[in-house]
């Protein structure tokens, strides 16, 4: 006696087979061809990460926050920044300074509080600048008339690359600190004295 399965067990058992199917071609077509742009997009790394330093110098919390451009075999100094032109000091958004205290930098008072930091780089001499708009994306609102504090100094040279751009806070005696910055073959460093 011959049993037969109803038409519509029949179609469900059918449709189910091939759902089942369709999905694991499917499951295997994603994962033998992933999208490369994606996995290219999650693993390439920001050309100027964006990184931060900071320093107890005395009672004065001095923070520094900036973009991190690499030298990538770039000419820097005279080559994709120009001389005599006003630089944010970083890439992006300009580099900002701050203090909860006053500082006495190059025998001026600097307020406690939050600047954009800028500097003017030349062969010979630097100026650098801190301007009371701090945020700002790169030099694009730059306005001398904002500038707090301006002074001058001498870049030192090195034979040593510095492939990104660095900042330091150092303490030199009591109440008393360097700022420097590094980049390419170049590094400015000023003192300051934390008022008390």
């Amino acid at each position: 006696m011959r049993q037969y399965i109803p038409f519509g067990l029949f179609l469900c058992y059918a449709l189910f087979f091939i759902s089942c199917k369709q999905e694991i071609k499917e499951t295997k077509t994603i994962s033998e061809n992933p999208n490369p742009k994606s996995l290219s997009e999650s693993a390439k790394k920001p050309l100027s990460p964006h990184t931060s330093t900071m320093a107890m110098i005395g009672d004065a919390h001095i923070h520094i926050d900036y973009s991190s451009p690499g030298v990538r075999d770039r000419i820097i100094f005279g080559g994709l920044l120009a001389y005599d032109q006003v630089w944010q000091a970083g890439a992006h958004m300009a580099t900002w300074i701050e203090s909860n205290k006053d500082l006495t930098i190059d025998g001026k008072v600097l307020p406690a509080g939050k600047y954009g930091f800028f500097t003017i780089p030349s062969k010979n001499e630097w100026t650098i600048v801190f301007n009371s708009n701090w945020n700002q994306h790169g030099k694009d609102d730059y306005n001398k008339k904002d500038d707090v504090l301006r002074f001058k100094v001498k870049p030192t040279l090195s034979e040593e690359i510095t492939e990104h751009l660095e900042y330091k806070i150092n303490e030199v005696g009591n109440n008393e600190g360097a700022i420097s910055l590094a980049w390419e073959k170049v590094s400015i460093n000023f003192n300051f004295k934390v008022n008390q």
